[in-house]
């Protein structure tokens, strides 16, 4: 079938792959990153409890460590944009601002890794950061060593104030300068959320995992904007996902202000389907207990770090035309399907409307890559086993919202990969 094809030949595509062989990442990183909740907050004397400090950081790791977050693989504390002092000092060494990192990010990193945590850290291929900070042009190689001096676990590298050029010779060149330092340092590029048609191969071959696409922001508009987006470039970006080298569609945003839980669990579920980075970027002191239940959903976890690694694609689209609205009224359901382990697949059933209630949707098994008639369907959000069912499975969709089965083929040849 033409899906099975297309896959196949994704993985073809994916053993042809050079990708950056530092040995990390091998399923996509789990943890926190501070910029969507609390953005470039620098305002410590008017909101001590919110700002970019050592403080936050050390409260955010005390949370994931204590609260089961780190049992389930959640394990980075990462920072952004805004922590630096406006100048390097007078060796030429990035430093942390000294009132709101008062004890030095080395210090920090030793906090975080007390915890049995990692420390990420942000920095900008350019002249300043996004937000006017030191940039790392001209500096690759004395960063990547003060970041490995310091304990640092991840760097993400953001592209502001930046030129084509500095683009292809920048991220090359950190991802060699980090592997010289003899650190350990997962390499998290924005390479090609910068450029117009971005060469994957060998963006694979340099960074562990890299955005291509903008900014979330706190709002179902911008969680669907990612999904369909994704969908719509997946016969780019899929093959080039696997262990170590990773597509992300930036943070979860689950457990702020924007979403419906419904559109939570949507997120988590496309996310997981997606084999992307898990980064909460939420605050972790006050989660609400239906967004923590999401998060620490140990099924939806499992679809996410799967072994197998392959990112999963939409696989059907439908309009849902309600009589007497028209065309422009329609909204679509879509189907996602990805392959795991032991011969199952993770199936998303996506209903993008906002009206006329819930939509049934349906999954063909031999769209999603299963050879057998039957197959066990398991709902991974209620931890629920729905039974067994012949050819296709149809659910139920509340708008906005998503339903996210696992199938288990029954008998016979099981699977395809897609």
């Amino acid at each position: 079938m033409k899906w099975c094809c297309i896959f196949f030949t994704s993985l073809a595509l994916l053993g042809h792959c050079r990708a950056l062989n530092n040995g990390l990442a091998l399923t996509p990183p789990m943890g926190w990153l501070v910029w969507e909740r609390f953005a470039c907050n620098t305002n410590c004397d008017a909101d001590p409890d919110n700002c970019i400090s050592e403080q936050l950081f050390m409260q955010m790791a005390d949370h994931l460590a204590a609260d089961g977050f780190k049992d389930l693989g959640y394990s980075f504390i990462n920072i952004d944009d805004c922590w630096m002092a406006r100048e390097r000092d007078s060796s030429g060494r990035l430093q942390p601002d000294p009132e709101r990192f008062p004890h030095g990010i080395k210090y920090l990193a030793d906090y975080i890794h007390s915890k049995g945590l990692k420390l990420g850290i942000y920095a900008d291929l350019g002249t300043t950061t996004c937000a006017g900070y030191p940039g790392t042009l001209g500096h690759i190689q004395v960063d990547a060593q003060t970041f490995a001096d310091w304990g640092v676990d991840m760097l993400k590298l953001d592209g502001c104030r930046a030129t084509q050029a500095d683009y292809e010779t920048g991220y090359p060149n950190m991802s060699r300068a980090l592997n010289s330092t003899g650190r350990p340092i997962v390499f998290s590029c924005s390479w090609p959320a910068y450029i117009s048609n971005p060469n994957y191969t060998e963006i694979a071959e340099f960074c562990n995992l890299w955005r291509n696409y903008n900014d979330i922001r706190d709002s179902w508009q911008s969680v669907l904007d990612i999904i369909l987006h994704y969908a719509q470039i997946q016969d780019k970006i899929q093959p080039f996902a696997g262990p170590g080298h990773w597509n992300d569609p930036d943070m979860l945003v689950i457990g702020d202000f924007g979403l419906s839980v419904d559109e939570q669990r949507a997120q988590m579920a496309l996310w997981a389907i997606f084999a992307a980075p898990l980064l909460m970027s939420n605050d972790l002191r006050k989660l609400p207990a239906e967004a923590k239940a999401i998060l620490q959903n140990k099924e939806v976890i499992a679809v996410n770090q799967d072994k197998l690694g392959i990112q999963g694609r939409r696989i059907s689209t439908s309009l849902y035309r309600n009589p007497g609205l028209g065309e422009a009224e329609a909204s679509q359901n879509m189907v996602f399907a990805r392959p795991l382990s032991n011969q199952a697949v993770a199936v998303a059933l996506l209903n993008t409307g906002s009206f006329a209630g819930p939509h049934n949707i349906t999954v063909k098994f031999a769209d999603a890559g299963l050879k057998t008639k039957m197959a066990h369907v398991r709902d991974l959000f209620e931890q629920k086993d729905l039974g067994t069912f012949e050819e296709t499975f149809t659910a139920t969709v509340n708008p906005s919202g998503v339903r996210l089965v696992k199938l288990t083929p029954v008998s016979g040849d099981h699977y395809v990969y897609l």
